[in-house]
Parts: structure tokens; sequence; C-alpha cells
């Protein structure tokens, strides 16, 4: 049960608007009918949305009441970067790929050595003002099964998180949770005086599980891809197995623990943040199995 942010009438099945988040009923929900403020991306007489592919549609620049820089980063409907709306778990999802790629294929060819290779993905105590490594670390992995389940959490639960918080806060959740986390290892390991790198993607991970258990905590999801759990107990699992390996008691060996807690924190206060404003559902998904690795997995120093 829903209520709708135009009239108040409460609806069973409310619509969601994509440009705007809000939640309506079905009077109210096509955008002309409650007045949403992606209206003002389109360069439309009549101010209708169409279906997306409008050749008319033309956003002259300037900034949108939704707080976009349309003239820089034109994201709007029929805009030359409207792909990456909705699909931003699938743009990171092939960075992730991408950057994996370049790690165990081309960085061979060419044959670059462990120095050069470490300079360019991993976070690491020794270089902490290699600043572009606070970015490229989050899409680098330690090896495929460390890749993979990452992807399989950021592939089911991104999604959901994209569409409760639209795609340009999911983005900036998904690369803020990720920089925080690696800064906060590294962080541990200059004052620890431990030289070990670090690099993978899920603090990000985390943090997206962090949103939903604030949002849906009842959200039913498969562990292993066949036994169903609560996605709450989920986040309490990864947590004690990072605060274990925190104290110095790791249940698995090679993780960083620390940019787990600090992913898993962000992504807890932000959900908390954004709690009144969405309507989570209780949408049944797969995902949050856990291998031998562990959502780190195994390398040097994943997270």
């Amino acid at each position: 049960m829903a209520t709708c942010d135009q009239c108040g009438r409460s609806e069973n099945m409310p619509y969601h608007c994509q440009h705007c988040g809000g939640t309506y009923c079905g009077e109210h929900r096509l955008p002309e009918n409650h007045g949403c403020p992606g209206l003002d991306d389109w360069d439309d007489p009549s101010g209708i949305f169409d279906s997306g592919f409008d050749d008319s549609a033309d956003n002259r620049g300037g900034r949108s009441s939704s707080g976009r820089l349309s003239g820089v980063l034109d994201t709007g409907v029929g805009g030359p970067l409207g792909f990456f709306r909705g699909n931003m778990t699938f743009v990171f999802l092939g960075l992730m790929f991408i950057t994996f790629g370049l790690q165990y294929i081309v960085a061979p060819v060419f044959d670059v050595g462990p120095d050069l290779w470490s300079a360019l993905f991993v976070i690491s105590p020794e270089h902490p003002l290699y600043v572009w490594t606070w970015f490229t670390s989050i899409f680098a992995h330690g090896g495929l099964w460390h890749l993979l389940v990452n992807a399989i959490v950021i592939y089911f639960f991104g999604q959901l998180v994209e569409e409760y918080v639209g795609s340009r806060d999911f983005a900036l959740l998904f690369l803020g949770s990720g920089v925080l986390a690696g800064l906060a290892q590294m962080g541990v390991g200059i004052v620890q005086n431990d030289p070990t790198g670090a690099l993978g993607a899920s603090g990000a991970a985390l943090a997206i599980l962090g949103v939903l258990t604030v949002l849906n905590p009842d959200l039913r999801v498969y562990l292993y891809f066949f036994i169903p759990v609560p996605i709450w107990l989920l986040t309490v699992g990864y947590a004690a197995v990072s605060v274990s390996g925190a104290l110095g008691v790791p249940i698995l060996p090679g993780v960083a623990n620390i940019a787990h807690l600090a992913g898993l924190v962000i992504g807890l206060a932000y959900g908390q943040h954004v709690k009144g404003r969405v309507n989570a559902r209780n949408r049944l998904q797969f995902g949050g199995g856990r291998g031998g690795g562990g959502m780190g997995g195994r390398g040097r120093g994943p997270f």
C-alpha cells in the first residue's frame, strides 16, 4: 500500500515515475498529470512525454528542476547520454569486466611488470597519492572468482537500488562507497604499517546490500541460488565475518575486512537517508551467494 504524492489517495499497485522518482495513482501516473520536473528536459510545447525516441526532443542545456546539469551531461530523455538512465548497474559491470581484461589479458601481452600493474590497479598504503587507483581499484579484481562473486551481487541487487534511488544517485553511491571503502582499508594499513594493497568492488557491493537491508529488510534472497533467507540475515552474516576478521580472527583469509565494513556502514546510512522517499517492494531476487573466497574472494588484498 502506498500513497499518491499528488492527491494522497492510497494505492495497492502504485506507479513509480522514472523521471522524478515519485509515487502516483493511476490518475496521476503520467508525467504531465503530476507536474513532473522531468518535463523541463523536453523541448516539447505540449509538455507530453512519449516513448523516449522523439526526434523533436532537444534539450537546449541549463539546469533542470531535477538538479541535473543538462548542459554538461545531458542524461535527460532523448539526450545523448539518455542510455545511462536506468542502466548504470550494467555500465559498472561492463567496466569491471573491461578492467579485468586489461589486468589479465592486455597487461601480460605488453609485459607489464608487477610494480606497474599494482600502480595501475591496486590502492596501496605505500602509494596513497596514486589518486587514480582510488577509482581503478574499484573495478579491478584479484581473480576470476573474485570478479564473478562481486558481479553476481551487483547484478541482482544493484538493479533494485538503482530503481529505487535513480541512476544518478546510484552512480554516486557506487563510486563514493567504493572509494571510501578503499581509503578506509588503506588508512588502516598506514596506521598498522601494513603495506598490503587492496582491489575489488566489494565495498560498493556491501553498500548496495546495506541500502536494501534498510529499505526492505524482509526481501527474500537465495543463498547459493537455492537457500531462501531474508536479506537482513545475509547482511548480518557478512558483517559478522568482517568484524571477526577486523579483530584479528579471520574467517575468510585474504579479505579486506575494513573495506567491507566501511562499504556496509555507508550503505546502511544512505538507506536510512532515503528511506522516507522510496517505495521498496518485496521483490524476489536471486543472489547473495558466497563461495570459498567470500565476497572479497582471493587475490592480493581484495575487497
